[in-house]
């Protein structure tokens, strides 16, 4: 047994010395009583180097999913701050680690401090060890673990990448070059011919603006719509009567004058069309014209400008190819007087794919652990309406660095299948807020602008089957007051174990919405009070106890024949 173990390790040491042909040589030449003694010391050098791991642990993270979002619970997330990771409840991937060959790897260790307030994140990074006989020690080849990067070429490593690779790759003569990169790699050529999510819109004259605020309020007119990136912005802009006729940022014109490319760098172009104007008087009134497609400039009329830009929102439709094949735009004109120094407008865009694809499965059947929760509405006499995007169906506010609510309207995260999930917000109060508009504003924050009326029992459910959907009750806590504000959305997942005691597929069953509010007292003027926000979801496992069924024992029913005594009776 010794000496089988021993040849086994003997073998295995021997593998990565074939990584490259010299080593192999080198190893075999040392090996060699008659070699000298500095090529056994290189060789020894050589072949017990020890492999450096080619992955940064740190920067490594599997649970990373959304783009430029916080995943819940995913504490190796670049994007997640300080506030975030004092909502967490655990970490779903507690250990990081590169490459499960090496003998000796690092590994980065994420946990949970609850005890700090708030609770804080802990990260280390550690040497672990690999407990398997089988793993990689040392080798010779520093390329044997994984495939380079290849090198740029540059006027400085020219020559010598010239010399290494040959003139198959590289040529000396400029004239000899392949211009044509189409004809190189047509499908580098394909990439170039469809948007990328985040990639600025391109216009005939530079990119689609979507002015925001930079550095501060004021707007700035650089900033480019990227494509899918759903964005809204507020800034605040200098404006004056005698010369808002001058001003192109307050001119409808200004935003629909250069047209959309349909794909980047090429001749095809879309129109940006006008979908509708709202008016709104110096009281704050808005009115929609009936005639879209009207041009409204701005106009100097008895010491007023009016037709000026409050608020533009874009809408893009696109394919499934990265092709924008319409765009549209809805503009809020406003009036200002002699007395306005600045005004603040408000930009939004918006995305929607045609010729959808089914929503993905959050399981087959039962659902899975950390899939989105699939949602949807049931409109008269049809079947279940879905979001096209899975993660924008049934959702929780999501927290923001500054906790303020205000600040966070439109800012959601999905419900995940199991995973318990709190978060909140804090709201300013003054003596001057109106009980109505708060309510509304605050019901909007915590149910989002359109809160699903039914959920999928199963992973797999199809939104023509309405009877595999589960309605969500909806239920209010209050006193009675004269004004009641909402403060907390409670959201309770009830799901049980169904199938066989093999295989148990989780199925929901009830989904409860519980809205909690309190009175909301009138303060006196120049006074301010702060109250908190608060939306969770628990997930209750309602399951019975599994029992196992046996089957009934046999009973004999014998019968005789009618004619069994024949012919005796």
């Amino acid at each position: 047994m010794a000496a089988a173990l021993r040849l086994g390790a003997v073998f295995f040491l021997l593998l990565p010395l074939r990584a490259a042909e010299p080593s192999v040589e080198l190893a075999a030449s040392a090996a060699s009583p008659a070699a000298p003694p500095e090529i056994r010391a290189a060789a020894r050098a050589r072949t017990r180097s020890r492999p450096a791991p080619v992955t940064d642990v740190a920067k490594l993270c599997v649970c990373d999913l959304l783009v430029a979002q916080c995943d819940v619970n995913c504490c190796c997330d670049p994007d997640c701050s300080a506030a975030d990771f004092s909502l967490f409840t655990t970490c779903s991937v507690p250990i990081v680690t590169g490459d499960s060959h090496l003998c000796s790897q690092k590994a980065a260790t994420y946990s949970l401090d609850v005890e700090a307030d708030p609770p804080e994140r802990i990260f280390k990074l550690i040497d672990q060890v690999n407990p398997s006989v089988f793993c990689i020690h040392a080798t010779n080849y520093k390329q044997a673990l994984s495939f380079s990067s290849p090198e740029i070429p540059t006027s400085e490593n020219f020559d010598q990448l010239l010399k290494q690779f040959g003139s198959a790759s590289f040529s000396a003569e400029p004239d000899s070059w392949n211009m044509n990169t189409d004809a190189q790699n047509p499908s580098d050529a394909n990439e170039t011919c469809r948007y990328k999510y985040g990639v600025p819109i391109q216009t005939v004259d530079a990119f689609l603006r979507l002015p925001s605020p930079v550095v501060s309020s004021w707007c700035s007119d650089v900033n480019p719509a990227g494509f899918l990136v759903n964005q809204a912005t507020k800034c605040t802009r200098s404006v004056s009567v005698e010369k808002c006729g001058n001003i192109q940022a307050v001119s409808m014109l200004f935003y629909i004058n250069s047209s959309i490319l349909a794909v980047p760098k090429s001749s095809q172009m879309v129109n940006i069309t006008v979908q509708s104007i709202v008016v709104q008087s110096l009281n704050g009134m808005r009115t929609l014209l009936n005639g879209s497609d009207v041009l409204r400039l701005p106009l100097i009329l008895d010491e007023l400008c009016i037709n000026i830009v409050l608020g533009v929102s874009y809408h893009i439709t696109y394919t499934d190819a990265g092709e924008i094949i319409e765009a549209a735009a809805s503009f809020v004109l406003g009036a200002i007087n002699k007395e306005v120094l600045s005004i603040q407008q408000s930009f939004e865009i918006s995305f929607t794919q045609v010729n959808t694809k089914p929503v993905p499965l959050s399981g087959n059947p039962g659902y899975v652990v950390g899939l989105p929760v699939r949602a949807g509405f049931r409109p008269q006499g049809s079947g279940i309406i879905q979001n096209t995007n899975k993660y924008s169906q049934l959702t929780i506010l999501q927290s923001t660095s500054n906790q303020d609510c205000l600040a966070a309207q439109g800012t959601r995260t999905p419900i995940l299948f199991g995973y318990n999930m709190i978060s909140g917000c804090k709201l300013r109060i003054t003596a001057d807020m109106k009980c109505q508009p708060l309510t509304q504003t605050l019901l909007d924050l915590l149910k989002g602008q359109s809160f699903p009326e039914y959920v999928a029992s199963f992973g797999n459910s199809q939104a023509q089957d309405v009877l595999d959907w589960v309605p969500i009750t909806h239920l209010h806590t209050s006193e009675q007051s004269s004004c009641q504000i909402p403060v907390s959305l409670e959201i309770e997942v009830k799901w049980t174990k169904y199938g066989s005691l093999v295989n148990p597929q989780a199925r929901i069953v009830n989904v409860t919405a519980t809205i909690a509010t309190t009175t909301a007292k009138q303060l006196p003027s120049g006074r301010e009070r702060t109250i908190p926000i608060i939306s969770s979801v628990v997930f209750t496992d309602s399951s019975s106890p599994a029992e196992p069924g046996y089957k009934a024992w046999p009973t004999i029913n014998a019968k005789l024949p009618f004619d069994f005594f024949f012919p005796f009776v």
